[in-house]
């Protein structure tokens, strides 16, 4: 049942319609872990592939479309987190939680399962950069409370937002490597086609900070390689197909995400400099997001199922 690739951290799949009894087990603890909540195999210490979604509470998603009928709806995160590896937390963009939440999150969560967390737009949407730490610090710290179910941080400049070079050195000179001992990876995502520059690759490779490949039909989209981790968001799901994308476009998503684990530059994908060259293996984060969002989790759990037949 547990069949597991140590270093893409996946495990089987379950269907996301199989179970319509409610999907409340208050009353047995003995049924608490049922098939649906199989526990996560623990973290190898291993650089591995997490992949996920954005977010976890949709309507869409519910009545056996990914959650199984009458699951309750506090009970969805307990669900995710063990038919992805990664979730994405964009509710923390429109504003940060408080510890105590995180802490919540982080306990209904099993060993080996990372979250992402987006960085409030305040800060991002800031006329000054430079004079953001406070901010940076406050929500590094909150967020920390994760612990080891933090993966990294993502750093959104939306479209309108077009720091200069300047000004993200600044700002980026401000994002802690650690927090009281844990340690915090950064990726950066733009959405001004003039900020990809050679100079923009060389300030991330200085600080060790992932730039965001976003594949997608309205953002630039490019996959230079930045960091000692590679943070890739796929935005091009089509709600006519089951699990968003055809058979052919995920098996060219798990050769990359294979690729990048390896330590390699995968060419295919646009860049705004050369390839690298070999490296070290890397951590490798794939999130399905936006577009047709209620076929993310299929084209998730495809994915998954392919980097664990490899």
């Amino acid at each position: 049942m547990r069949a597991r690739v140590s270093e893409v951290g996946a495990w089987p799949m379950q269907d996301p319609r199989a179970g319509s009894a409610t999907i409340d087990i208050r009353s047995s603890p003995a049924t608490a872990m049922s098939d649906l909540f199989d526990p996560a195999p623990a973290a190898s210490g291993q650089p591995r592939i997490r992949v996920g979604i954005g977010g976890w509470t949709y309507a869409p998603w519910r009545g056996g479309v990914f959650y199984p009928e009458k699951l309750v709806q506090r009970r969805e995160l307990e669900y995710a987190s063990r038919h992805v590896t990664a979730i994405e937390i964009n509710g923390t963009y429109y504003g940060a939680q408080k510890p105590e939440t995180y802490a919540r999150w982080r306990d209904e969560t099993p060993p080996g399962f990372v979250f992402t967390a987006k960085a409030p737009k305040r800060i991002m949407a800031s006329r000054r950069l430079a004079g953001t730490g406070a901010q940076v610090q406050d929500f590094a710290g909150g967020i920390a409370t994760l612990g080891d179910r933090l993966g990294a941080i993502l750093w959104q400049f939306d479209r309108g937002q077009s720091p200069s070079l300047e000004a993200l050195a600044d700002f980026v000179a401000l994002l802690p490597p650690e927090v009281d001992g844990l340690r915090l990876r950064h990726a950066l995502e733009l959405r001004d086609p003039a900020a990809f520059t050679p100079e923009l690759l060389a300030l991330l490779r200085r600080h060790n900070i992932a730039l965001v490949a976003a594949a997608s039909d309205e953002h630039p989209s490019f996959a230079d390689i930045t960091a000692d981790f590679v943070y890739a968001r796929v935005m091009q799901a089509r709600a006519g197909l089951a699990q968003g994308y055809a058979d052919a476009e995920l098996d060219a998503w798990a050769a990359r995400a294979r690729a990048w684990h390896a330590g390699e530059d995968p060419a295919d994908l646009a860049h705004v400099g050369p390839p690298l060259p070999p490296a070290k293996p890397r951590e490798v984060f794939v999130f399905f997001i936006a577009a047709a969002k209620e076929r993310n989790p299929a084209a998730a759990m495809a994915l998954l199922q392919r980097l664990s037949a490899a």
